[in-house]
């Protein structure tokens, strides 16, 4: 398996991750609405939550890219970089996202789609 597919894999667990740190340390989490409780947070949590939805979101385009890059034998060592820069844009996104910085969350992020866009145009 390629280190690029792992990507796609590390991708996958982030939203999971992230919304483990947004319900870490609530007190009356109600697992039958999950949405509405976290609908009520504010602060730290209420970030966690928005970073956990912004990674469903980014997702699908992120392991579409890897699996047609990959499919059309682009250059495995770019396919690997740009995967890599991606999961590593996608922490700081995260980081950044919980400490509040939104201007340099969004920096993170165009970074992030900017490894997206550029597999497609390896894959081209």
């Amino acid at each position: 398996m390629t280190i690029a597919y792992w990507c796609v894999l590390i991708a996958g667990l982030m939203p999971v991750l992230t919304t483990a740190i947004a319900k870490a340390g609530l007190r009356g989490y109600d697992n039958a609405e999950p949405r509405a409780f976290m609908e009520k947070q504010t602060g730290f949590h209420r970030r966690a939550d928005y970073a956990h939805r912004n990674h469903f979101e980014a997702f699908p385009f992120f392991a579409v890219a890897v699996l047609i890059a990959e499919q059309l034998d682009a250059n495995p060592l770019q396919v690997d970089g740009l995967a890599m820069a991606f999961i590593a844009a996608r922490i700081l996104y995260t980081v950044l996202y919980l400490a509040n910085k939104p201007t340099l969350r969004s920096l993170a992020w165009v970074v992030g789609y900017g490894c997206v866009i550029a597999l497609f145009v390896i894959a081209a």
